[in-house]
């Protein structure tokens, strides 16, 4: 896979975790993290499924964060040492995919399904399990980021595309 493309998933990973943080301590936060990063790993894969489509958005680029931002109140003003350049490989589709993802299991099981299929990615789903199958402490750890009205605004912007590349009727 393209190092570029996994900026994209770091990028967006990263705003998802940071717009719906966890609920406490480091393991909440690793919880967290991982099932935000297979959400957005399967919504990368269904958006961009060939490795021509993936070279062509790490060309072009995903558009960033701004519009999420606006719409979450993110706190796009980070201060730190990296500042927020980041935010610039935010692709607000993935992002919108993710969350409908992380809200609905049973379009979860579909997505990692189809995604799999994409010329890049791994034969079998085994390792989304946090994203398909939550356990109590992934849901403990994740209430934010998997709180269906919570995600709601994001999930809107796109969800009907989602359902389109899934075969599914909006």
């Amino acid at each position: 896979m393209l190092a570029d493309f996994s900026s994209l998933i770091a990028a967006t990973t990263r705003w998802l975790a940071c717009a719906y943080p966890p609920g406490g301590g480091a393991l909440a936060a690793a919880l967290c993290e991982a099932q935000a990063r297979q959400a957005v790993t399967v919504a990368a894969w269904l958006r961009y499924p060939t490795p021509m489509d993936a070279a062509l958005v790490s060309l072009a680029g995903p558009g960033g964060s701004a519009r999420l931002d606006w719409i979450t109140g993110a706190d796009a003003g980070e201060s730190g040492e990296d500042g927020s350049g980041w935010r610039t490989w935010v692709d607000e589709v993935v992002v919108s995919w993710a969350a409908c993802l992380l809200t609905d299991p049973v379009l979860a099981a579909r997505g990692v399904a189809a995604a799999t299929k994409a010329e890049y990615a791994p034969v079998t789903p085994l390792g989304f399990r946090r994203l398909t199958d939550p356990d109590a402490h992934d849901h403990q750890a994740a209430a934010l980021l998997r709180h269906p009205d919570l995600l709601a605004p994001v999930a809107a912007l796109h969800r009907s595309d989602l359902l389109d590349r899934l075969g599914l009727t909006a």
